[in-house]
């Protein structure tokens, strides 16, 4: 985690939750790359044909409200984004997330700040976010080392496997 992500912001507003990231009518599938072609779908029609590999979500308060699912994660993560930073997050998805290996970060200024298309920049290690489009520096918290490895092998199952040697 030490090499910096870089990728475009897509950005969105307070309060999207779960229903939002992946509906509740494709939750009959746990196929990673069917749930990511359905990924935000009802609020942005063009996310799921557009998002890149790396690219970024920033977002407002609150993000992932709603039942806890661990489908709309893997949504996210699915679709190729890297990192998702909000002002805040709804506890269980910020857990469910991480145990996905999905990075998020909490920052009150960034969503404020940025545009969507800007060129963000995220050390995962150290919190600090750029956005290379408007020169601006930010700071989160980063993650703590074992967090970091969680993450690196791709979630907790993973994780946990390499652990126990399985």
């Amino acid at each position: 985690m030490n090499t910096p992500i870089e990728g475009n912001c897509w950005k969105y507003s307070d309060n999207i939750d779960t229903d939002v990231i992946i509906p509740a009518r494709y939750l009959n599938t746990s196929d990673e790359k069917e749930l990511a072609s359905h990924c935000l779908e009802d609020i942005d029609s063009s996310f799921a044909s557009s998002v890149q590999k790396g690219d970024i979500i920033v977002a407002g308060e609150n993000f992932g409200c709603g039942s806890s699912r661990e489908h709309a994660p893997i949504a996210i993560k699915a679709s190729g984004i890297s990192v998702v930073i909000a002002k805040s997050f709804a506890r269980i998805f910020y857990r469910n997330a991480i145990n996905i290996g999905l990075p998020i970060l909490e920052n009150k200024e960034l969503s404020d700040e940025c545009d969507k298309g800007d060129k963000i920049s995220v050390d995962l290690a150290s919190g600090t976010v750029k956005n290379l489009t408007k020169n601006k520096t930010y700071q989160c918290e980063g993650f703590p080392e074992e967090i970091q490895n969680l993450i690196n092998q791709g979630g907790l199952i993973n994780y946990t496997k390499k652990k126990l040697g399985v």
